[in-house]
């Protein structure tokens, strides 16, 4: 498309100077992908320069979202000082949007005698909100001073793509800091969360999560009104980690879709024997969060991106394409998308894989955004 200047309007878009900065910084990306491969003028050079302008013209048009990170090494799980690595990284591989996920119960967790990662201790009366609030002033100084900007609205993702501005959505994974305080679920929202999980590896009062032992067979009562309080508020509700007797009580709850967003299909041959086993799902957990008109996220933990891709597939051949997106979860261990650098390289697996460029751009975010909207508005 040619346009004459800087600002003008194009088929009712309007292209501004940040809408060129995106393709400025795609320019990178589509050397990194497609130079050094092979001989000039090869065909395998050919067919990785053709790779890297089909995966970038999905860049391009559809959003992307990792809507479960903690943002890697230097992320908001660990005890660096806020850095550019996340805005960088996002830059160098396309990725438009982060759910960066605060985990309020981290003081507790560790590894028990048989190497199951669990809360080993009960937490002080308003521990875990101290620790929480804390890490939303982490995410307070990246956002101020390390290159990313803040999505509260569905029209920010939108803007965010268009610019090529790297931005994340404020995610909380556990809701354990409530310690029945509905009010500290508003008070996340006014500091600009807009994604939240309900349980993670600490029993609370919300409900069961998978690889706890079962006290509340289910949702709790307390539980439901969380959700309700989620829909009324305006927060994507993420039900990872939750069992499925929890999803399926709260699918009942449910009056706007909700998100699975990092696990894979139970069993999975594409990943393989896994420690992670306990937190694979079931087809018919899967096709409770369907249901809501809500997605399945998957997580990065395959043997390679093409592995990876067919661990999207498994997810899709249940559920269908309108219901799958990534949901890295790093860095937690390693994994296939080790580093957002890499994350052009997954949406390149995709269509090589078989999808088809409008397929790839709903798993890359479009069906995130979906939901987004129908939550967040």
């Amino acid at each position: 498309m040619d346009c004459c200047s800087i600002e003008c309007g194009c088929h009712g878009h309007s292209f501004t100077r940040r809408r060129w900065m995106w393709g400025a910084a795609l320019t990178s990306v589509a050397a990194m992908l497609g130079g050094g491969v092979g001989l000039r003028g090869s065909t395998a050079a050919a067919q990785t320069a053709e790779g890297a302008s089909a995966a970038l013209d999905v860049l391009r048009k559809s959003i992307s979202v990792d809507v479960h990170t903690h943002g890697g090494t230097t992320g908001i799980t660990s005890q660096a000082p806020p850095s550019a690595d996340l805005s960088m990284g996002m830059k160098a591989g396309g990725l438009a949007i982060a759910c960066l996920a605060d985990v309020p119960d981290a003081p507790l967790l560790g590894r028990d005698a048989a190497g199951v990662l669990r809360a080993l201790r009960t937490p002080a009366s308003g521990e875990l909100n101290k620790y929480h609030l804390g890490r939303l002033d982490w995410v307070d100084q990246m956002v101020a001073h390390h290159g990313l900007t803040r999505a509260l609205t569905a029209d920010d993702l939108e803007a965010a793509h268009a610019a090529g501005q790297p931005a994340i959505v404020s995610d909380i994974e556990g809701l354990d800091f409530l310690e029945g305080k509905l009010e500290r679920l508003e008070q996340a929202h006014q500091r600009g969360v807009r994604h939240v999980q309900l349980v993670h590896y600490t029993p609370n009062d919300i409900g069961d999560f998978q690889t706890g032992i079962v006290t509340h067979h289910g949702l709790t009562s307390f539980g439901a009104e969380v959700i309700q309080a989620c829909h009324r508020l305006g927060f994507v509700c993420d039900v990872a980690h939750a069992s499925e007797e929890t999803v399926k009580a709260a699918v009942k709850v449910a009056t706007k879709p909700l998100l699975l967003s990092h696990t894979a299909l139970s069993g999975s041959p594409a990943m393989g024997p896994t420690p992670l086993a306990p937190r694979q799902i079931s087809r018919d957990h899967a096709k409770m969060v369907a249901s809501t008109g809500g997605a399945i996220g998957i997580w990065h933990f395959f043997p390679n991106l093409d592995k990876y891709v067919d661990g999207l597939k498994e997810m899709v051949d249940v559920v269908g394409v309108d219901h799958v997106c990534v949901g890295t979860d790093q860095q937690v261990t390693p994994g296939s998308v080790q580093d957002y650098s890499k994350w052009v390289h997954l949406v390149n697996a995709m269509l090589r894989g078989g999808f088809t460029p409008e397929d790839a751009g709903k798993i890359a975010g479009g069906n995130y955004m979906r939901i987004f909207r129908a939550a967040v508005g």
